[in-house]
């Protein structure tokens, strides 16, 4: 009999791996994150620190309010759910494409002008 079914018939209970309680808090957590058409993924896991690094993707590279959400949605479900959890990290998204990124939706966005508008006639 393994280590693991004798535990079972003892009545012992041992809590999954750290790293399995925060994927599925992650996987708890996705869906929110894929309403706003963004969605995140954990690239790594510190035990020992309890440092946990993620990547978001979609909406969420450019959004100003993706710190907010890693900072007080993800890092503090994962502080309530996961003990020993100290912080979450945000990967995978290099400066110099988030500014480009910003720089190309500002150009797209830019301000309605008259020649824009569709000629149109009012009677009075």
């Amino acid at each position: 009999m393994d280590r693991y079914a004798s535990r079972w018939w003892c009545g012992e209970v041992s809590e999954p791996a750290m790293r399995e309680q925060v994927e599925k808090v992650i996987d708890v957590i996705r869906p929110a994150i894929q309403a706003d058409k963004g969605d995140i993924a954990l690239r790594d896991f510190n035990e020992e620190t309890g440092q946990v690094y993620v990547e978001l993707f979609g909406a969420c590279v450019t959004c100003p309010a993706s710190t907010q959400t890693l900072k007080a949605g993800v890092e503090r479900i994962l502080k309530d759910r996961v003990e020993g959890i100290t912080e979450v990290i945000q990967v995978g998204i290099p400066e110099s494409v988030l500014e480009d990124d910003l720089v190309d939706n500002n150009a797209k966005t830019s301000p309605l002008v008259e020649d824009d508008l569709p000629e149109t006639s009012v009677s009075l």
